[in-house]
C-alpha cells in the first residue's frame, strides 16, 4: 500500500471517528480555539503596542518649560546650551499662547478652563528634538540634570522616561499573555488526549483484531494521529476567525479610545497567523500521541 493511500485511509478513519463522537470532539476543538484565541489576542495587543512604542520613540522630545518670565540673557544662554549639545537635532520655541491653543485642540472639552485664568495658564516652553542614537549616550543624563538647574528652567520633561515605563509594561503584558496561553494550550492538549483516548477505548475490539492480522502500530495509530491533527487545526482556524472578527468589531471605534487604537492598529502578519495555526495542529497531534500510548492493553 502506497504512502498516499495510507494517509487517505488515516484521514477517512479520522473523519468517521469525529462524526461518531462529534460532541466530545467539539469540546476538544473548543479548548484549542479558546487557548489560541487568548494567546493570539495578547500577541495582537503586544505587537501593536510595540509598534506604537517605536513610533513614539522616534518622535520623543525633551520639553523644557521656562520660568515666568526668564531674562533675555538667561534665555540666550539656555538656547546656546541647547544648540551646542551634539545630541540635539533641533529646538522649537512654543509660546504660552500656542501652548494654550494646542491644549484646546487636544482637549476640546476642557478648553474653557484655560479661559478663566487671568494670566497665561500654560508656560512658555522649548521642544528639543534628540538624535535617534542619543539614547545610549552616557553624557545625556548629566546634561539633562544640568539643564534642570538652569535659572531659566522651571521643569524638564523627558518623553523617554514614560516610554521606558510603557516598554516595561508591554514586556510584562506579553509575558502574562504567553504564560496564560501556554497553560490553556497545555489544558487543550490534555483534553484532546482524553477525547482520543476515549475514542480508542470504544474501538478496542477492532484494534485487537487488527493486531491479530498483523497490522503495524503505525497503521493502527495513524487514524488517531490524524484525528488529533484535524481537531487542532480546526481549533486554530476557529481561533484565527475569532481574532479577525474581534479586530473588525473594534476597528470602527479606533478613534474613540487608546485601547481601540492599540488593538486595531494592524492585524497580525501572515507569519504569526501561520504560527498560531501550526501551533494548534501540533497541540492536537501531541495530544493524540499522548493518548495512544499503551495503557491497560487498549493500544
Amino acid at each position: 500500500m502506497s504512502l498516499l493511500r495510507i494517509l487517505l485511509f488515516f484521514v477517512r478513519e479520522a473523519y468517521v471517528n469525529l462524526r461518531r463522537s462529534w460532541r466530545v470532539s467539539l469540546l476538544a476543538v473548543f479548548t484549542i480555539t479558546t487557548s489560541l484565541f487568548v494567546g493570539g489576542l495578547f500577541l495582537l495587543l503586544s505587537e501593536n503596542l510595540a509598534r506604537l512604542l517605536e513610533e513614539w520613540r522616534s518622535q520623543a522630545k525633551v520639553i523644557v518649560y521656562l520660568s515666568a518670565p526668564p531674562s533675555a540673557d538667561q534665555r540666550n544662554d539656555l538656547l546656546q546650551k541647547l544648540e551646542r549639545a551634539s545630541w540635539v537635532e533641533g529646538v522649537r520655541e512654543v509660546s504660552a499662547e500656542r501652548a494654550q491653543q494646542r491644549f484646546a485642540e487636544i482637549f476640546p472639552s476642557l478648553a474653557d478652563l484655560t479661559l478663566e485664568w487671568s494670566e497665561a495658564p500654560l508656560p512658555e516652553s522649548l521642544e528639543v528634538s534628540l538624535a535617534p542614537a542619543s539614547s545610549g549616550d552616557d553624557g545625556l543624563p548629566a546634561w539633562l540634570a544640568e539643564l534642570r538647574r538652569h535659572p531659566a528652567v522651571e521643569l524638564v520633561d523627558d518623553d523617554r522616561d514614560w516610554l521606558r515605563q510603557l516598554e516595561l509594561l508591554v514586556g510584562v503584558f506579553r509575558g502574562v499573555g504567553l504564560t496564560l496561553g501556554a497553560l490553556l494550550l497545555a489544558a487543550a492538549t490534555l483534553t484532546i488526549a482524553s477525547v482520543i483516548r476515549l475514542t480508542a477505548y470504544l474501538y478496542r475490539d477492532e484494534i485487537a483484531v487488527l493486531r491479530l492480522i498483523g497490522a503495524t502500530e503505525f497503521y493502527i495509530r495513524g487514524p488517531f494521529y490524524a484525528e488529533g491533527l484535524v481537531q487542532g487545526a480546526t481549533g486554530g482556524l476557529a481561533a484565527l476567525a475569532g481574532l479577525y472578527a474581534a479586530y473588525r468589531l473594534i476597528r470602527p471605534q479606533s478613534d474613540a479610545a487608546l485601547l481601540g487604537t492599540v488593538l486595531v492598529g494592524d492585524f497580525l502578519p501572515m507569519a504569526q497567523l501561520l504560527f498560531l495555526l501550526v501551533l494548534g495542529a501540533a497541540a492536537g497531534l501531541l495530544g493524540a500521541i499522548l493518548s495512544v500510548r499503551r495503557e491497560a492493553g487498549v493500544l
